[in-house]
């Protein structure tokens, strides 16, 4: 999905910043290429950013590796690097206004949303600083022997690449950033091209802090020639990936020459079942159909764990699909950034006609077209241009159609139906994705069950989208490998070494010659 929001220009209308990052200097491009930046609200450029290259990020990964190989960075103590982490949370607060603001600017994500990502960015920077703090130095092993000191302890794995997308930019950037660098890493990051402004902006600010220069290193272009180069790169260590798929299997068959170790977070087709005994009230029956909201439309789906599936009881079908399509076609579109409005634009025109096709398809294959389906009017008060499309509710949807096994990645929701526990279970569980679902029920044992059962890496009960950064987040099946958050989220930065030390060396006498 990368490269669809921007183009190249040649004569701009911006002044082009300086967007590649190396060895503590902002520069331009190798090439001098830009790429200008599109407000999804009206289609209209509004920055521009340098288009980099792989000369550019051989130049970011060699700065990255002489930090690595040389800089202080790596040889800070845990102390010191928790203590910059919590100076880099104490500017994001700084600049929570404007780094919101931009994040809506650059996604078509309301401002408030932006605002939440960067509250989220925080406690994610001082989760990791805490972590890091009250950890102990290693962990002593038992050899049997009072002359053997063995010790297992954690070095930095080196040089990162780190790869985000589009849809959450800065969130995105910093579950990876601030786990690297917690763990003593040097980094060089690769935003999508599409929305790199407020990795930009965070790189800034990690310099603000006193993260040494080479540390952390960015080149702003595109996926096949940047985020090609770091994955096979023979100087990078890990690399870190999220996004679609088949972009995913790239990184992966890249990154296998060098054994680099690969850590992907690749979407998920998030399944939302509802029983109807969630339903048996009318504050159940409200907030059961709140959330299937939030779940399917905030940032108008396009998130990885959105709830795309609702997997409702037969029983309650009706009456609950009819709400939730009234609710739905209520839901105010417009500007991000402007007062009132509950839902942005999709990214970028390719998106959007990504939604229509899927849409289209449904259709064809037999869904019942409940809510949406379309574009807005064009009459109405949204911006003229902008990448708008109607929250979109399919009924007498089925497992054999490509909208319910394929990530849309837009304001879509598909309705399915069961009669049984072991029938939602399987319909939940039917996907090659396991990234997240959730379980509504009033029965707390019931509930618990088919928590256990469902076979993705998060799962909510009686809610829909929230995250703690203490917690692992990641997916089985073709949702990825590795895990982000929590200690294992540290854990991918970091490589395990056991010291075995003879505190009484004598001779063994294997050898009698």
């Amino acid at each position: 999905m990368a490269g669809h929001q921007a183009r190249r220009t040649t004569q701009q209308r911006h002044q082009p910043q300086h967007t590649i990052h190396a060895a503590g200097e902002w520069r331009e491009a190798v090439s001098g290429a830009t790429r200008e930046i599109l407000d999804p609200a009206d289609g209209r450029a509004f920055a521009v950013v340098a288009e980099g290259d792989e000369k550019d990020t051989d130049l970011a990964v060699a700065a990255a590796r002489d930090a690595f190989d040389h800089g202080d960075w790596p040889r800070t103590t845990a102390v010191g690097r928790a203590a910059l982490l919590r100076r880099v949370a104490d500017l994001l607060v700084r600049d929570r206004e404007r780094l919101g603001l931009l994040e809506s600017r650059d996604t078509g994500k309301t401002v408030e949303e932006g605002r939440v990502d960067v509250d989220c960015v925080v406690d994610a920077f001082r989760y990791f600083a805490g972590l890091i703090a009250a950890e102990s130095p290693g962990r002593v092993v038992d050899a049997g022997s009072p002359d053997v000191h063995s010790v297992v302890g954690h070095e930095p794995v080196g040089v990162c690449a780190l790869i985000t997308p589009w849809n959450y930019p800065l969130l995105q950037a910093s579950w990876k950033i601030a786990p690297a660098l917690a763990a003593g890493n040097t980094f060089v990051v690769k935003p999508s091209e599409i929305t790199p402004l407020t990795t930009v902006a965070l790189i800034g600010l990690l310099a603000e802090a006193g993260l040494p220069a080479g540390a952390a290193n960015i080149v702003t272009g595109p996926g096949h020639t940047v985020g090609a180069r770091l994955a096979e790169h023979p100087d990078v260590d890990l690399v870190s990936f999220t996004g679609g798929l088949a972009s995913g299997v790239k990184v992966a068959r890249a990154a296998a020459p060098t054994v680099k170790k690969v850590a992907l977070e690749l979407g998920g087709k998030n399944p939302n079942v509802v029983f109807a005994d969630a339903c048996a009230t009318e504050e159940g029956f409200d907030t059961a159909v709140d959330q299937a909201l939030n779940a399917a439309f905030i940032h108008s789906g396009q998130v990885c764990s959105a709830g795309s599936r609702l997997v409702v009881e037969e029983s309650v079908r009706e009456r609950f699909v009819a709400e939730l399509a009234r609710r739905a076609g209520r839901i105010r579109l417009g500007r991000g950034t402007e007062d009132g409005v509950e839902c942005g634009p999709l990214v970028s025109e390719q998106q959007r006609a990504k939604v229509e096709d899927h849409v289209a398809a449904a259709l064809a294959e037999g869904a019942v077209l409940r809510a949406g389906g379309r574009r807005p009017d064009p009459g109405d008060a949204r911006p003229a241009g902008g990448y708008f499309y109607e929250p979109t509710v399919l009924d007498g949807c089925h497992r054999e159609m490509r909208i319910v096994r394929e990530e849309v990645f837009g304001p879509v929701l598909t309705v399915e139906t069961f009669r049984t526990e072991d029938e939602a279970v399987a319909l939940a569980n039917d996907t090659e994705y396991g990234l997240a679902g959730a379980v509504w029920s009033a029965d707390l044992a019931r509930a618990r069950r088919v928590a256990a059962r469902l076979r993705h890496g998060t799962v909510w009960i009686n809610d829909f989208h929230p995250y703690l950064p203490q917690a692992e987040w990641g997916g089985f099946g073709r949702s990825g490998v590795g895990r982000e958050l929590g200690p294992a989220g540290l854990a991918e930065y970091r490589e395990t070494k056991h010291v075995y030390h003879n505190l009484a060396p004598r001779p063994v006498r294997w050898f009698t010659g």
